[in-house]
């Protein structure tokens, strides 16, 4: 591709990716959001929940100046309490449909452009069930985001018998899930994930071509599944290139072109498509960073 990316997408970095110790709300938060500000590589950052009502003023305060936008991820409000918004326990599913609600409070309070979320786990004999529960949860989800503005809500599409084992999900479900809940709901889509592919067995086209319609946000990440004794297997997000693993430049440059082959990648609505990457062990951030530009301007240059 002769002409900038920046010209069909605004790049972003999945921040308590980049950085663990903030995955919690806590740790050196504003120190490593500002080394992201400060780098014009990026027009988006990604961050989770923040405990501290201060550190969340600072953090929007970064972020405004240095003209950048912010996504919302819930995810790792759900994901460590292993709250389910499709639980079969409706107490249980309560409870986790009220910790989304605050973090959509908080996305609000941070000014962010969207809010994500996660399907639960599930189990295969009372899989429409549980599929259903999920219909009701969302369907609350962005009633309320809605009656609060107009922010967007995404659920990002997991593994379903890998790592996180979430219902969605496998393709077929997830368009299905994704038409019936866009027919009531116009601020509701899809997140999808280059290092979720592999763990799903599907390819690029296999994965985003049927959903195309409903795709809002993207992420660029690798993964490893050939080895389970790995201590990155499943959904670590390794940089690229880890040893053993699933993604590099060239798998890069298949999901780009299909993303843009559906239209999602385009000019008139530059759409978020973030790199998400984490470091193995002692592995320094600012390297796993730089390895994923990299990666990204390796590919952007063959799409």
């Amino acid at each position: 591709m002769n002409e900038s990316f920046r010209k069909y997408m605004k790049v972003g970095l999945v921040h308590f990716m980049a950085y663990p110790s903030t995955s919690k709300g806590e740790g050196p938060i504003l120190e490593t959001l500002r080394r992201i500000a400060m780098d014009e590589y990026f027009e988006v950052v990604e961050m989770t929940w923040i405990k501290d009502p201060a550190v969340r003023k600072k953090a929007r305060q970064i972020i405004e100046t240095s003209h950048m936008e912010f996504s919302y991820a819930g995810m790792p409000r759900l994901l460590p309490t292993k709250q389910n918004i499709n639980s079969l326990n409706e107490e249980e599913r309560l409870q986790a449909l009220a910790n989304v609600k605050e973090g959509i409070d908080e996305a609000y309070e941070m000014g962010a452009k969207d809010f994500a979320f996660l399907s639960g786990k599930y189990e295969e004999p009372r899989k429409e069930e549980a599929y259903q529960a999920l219909i009701r949860s969302t369907k609350e989800i962005c009633a309320y985001a809605k009656s609060k503005g107009d922010m967007k809500i995404a659920i990002e599409v997991f593994d379903y018998d890998v790592d996180k084992c979430s219902l969605i999900g496998p393709v077929a479900l997830t368009q299905r899930y994704a038409k019936e809940i866009r027919r009531e709901y116009d601020n509701f889509g899809l997140m999808v994930d280059l290092s979720h592919l592999p763990q799903l067995r599907e390819t690029p086209a296999e994965s985003l071509i049927p959903v195309k319609d409903y795709i809002i946000h993207a992420h660029m990440g690798n993964t490893l599944v050939k080895d389970k004794l790995s201590p990155v297997y499943g959904d670590e997000h390794p940089r690229f290139g880890f040893p053993g693993s699933e993604n590099d430049v060239a798998e890069l440059v298949e999901y780009l072109r299909v993303l843009l082959d559906i239209g999602f990648l385009n000019k008139e609505n530059r759409p978020i498509v973030s790199l998400e990457v984490k470091p193995y062990e002692d592995e320094d951030p600012e390297l796993v960073i730089a390895n994923a530009k990299r990666v990204l301007n390796l590919a952007w240059d063959q799409v």
